[in-house]
């Protein structure tokens, strides 16, 4: 048989280890996928990582394959007498060595991991795993804040009786729990593509985008708004309606409040999986009237002619000492 180097098809060292190859594989997998790669040679690519990886990942098979020893790919060679594991293919070695000849690396495992001879394995079909798939799905910050569900109407790659790859209609509905944030990844078990051959169904991955929201800005759990205030509420102090995703809650201004501090409203931003809530951080603007009547402006100008406050002194001051 012609020997075939799974740790070269993963691009892999041979030390590596179960999450490196399962990395490789996921990544080669959706490069030569049929229905994404445009290459010509895909199809036969994505079977020969699948096979690699069908072996590699599995303990037993690994520690097997590994008793083969190096050998350069396309080789020819036979397995030792003895290889595998104790009572498979239970013959004579010259017997066991026949029954090598003509067999392909791929049916030589297949018939390990089904316990059987290997002379009953030959012709066996791989078996491979369903595809894992990422897919961006977009929430409003209230159903972030409620929770949601989504339905989901998507067109998923697939194998058909032959193993060639097709597309199938997928409808799902998925529970996004309360409190989500952004690039939260929600995994949906043996939601993604279908295994082929008794090959196990691969999962879906939802990562969690927050829409823009005209109030609010979202910092993990934490929310942030922008809060106006008059002039005179700064300075004398208020109570002022402010917006939260879970209704309007008065908030106390407190005199002398300066535009750009941050005032907190704890408890009122997005829920922890755990219990408890993000704050609501509202940043301060301080804006003046559109228009003013001659009243208004008198008081203006009153306060002008009173008020000893020198906005631009510590300015002035900084200037003088750079220079």
């Amino acid at each position: 048989m012609k020997f075939k180097d799974y740790y070269q098809s993963l691009g892999v060292e041979r030390g590596a280890s179960e999450t490196e190859i399962k990395k490789a594989y996921r990544k080669l997998a959706h490069k030569y996928h049929p229905d994404v790669s445009k290459e010509a040679t895909a199809e036969a690519q994505f079977k020969e990582i699948a096979e690699a990886y069908q072996t590699l990942k599995d303990p037993a098979k690994r520690a097997a394959y590994d008793q083969l020893g190096k050998h350069v790919p396309g080789e020819d060679f036979n397995p030792p007498p003895d290889w595998g594991q104790p009572g498979v293919g239970a013959r004579s070695a010259g017997a066991r060595q026949e029954s090598f000849e003509g067999l392909d690396l791929a049916d030589l495992f297949a018939g390990l991991a089904a316990g059987r001879s290997h002379g009953t394995s030959r012709g066996a079909k791989m078996s491979f795993p369903g595809e894992d798939y990422e897919l961006r799905a977009t929430v409003t910050l209230e159903q972030a804040f409620h929770g949601t569900l989504l339905e989901l109407n998507l067109s998923m790659p697939g194998y058909d009786a032959e193993g060639r790859t097709v597309r199938v209609p997928r409808v799902f509905r998925v529970r996004v729990p309360k409190g989500v944030t952004e690039g939260q990844r929600l995994r949906l078990a043996g939601k993604g593509g279908h295994g082929f051959n008794g090959g196990r169904d691969g999962d879906l991955y939802l990562t969690v985008a927050l829409r823009s929201h005209r109030l609010y800005r979202a910092s993990g759990h934490d929310l942030y708004l922008d809060l106006p205030l008059a002039p005179w509420e700064a300075a004398l102090g208020a109570s002022a309606e402010v917006p939260t995703l879970g209704g309007t809650v008065q908030m106390k201004i407190p005199a002398g409040t300066a535009a750009g501090q941050t005032l907190r409203l704890a408890g009122r931003g997005l829920p922890r999986p755990n219990g408890g809530s993000g704050d609501l951080l509202v940043m301060v603007k301080i804006v003046m009237p559109p228009t003013m009547t001659e009243r208004e402006l008198e008081l203006f100008k009153e306060l002008a002619a009173v008020s000893s406050f020198a906005p631009r002194v510590e300015l002035l001051q900084e200037s003088a000492h750079e220079a």
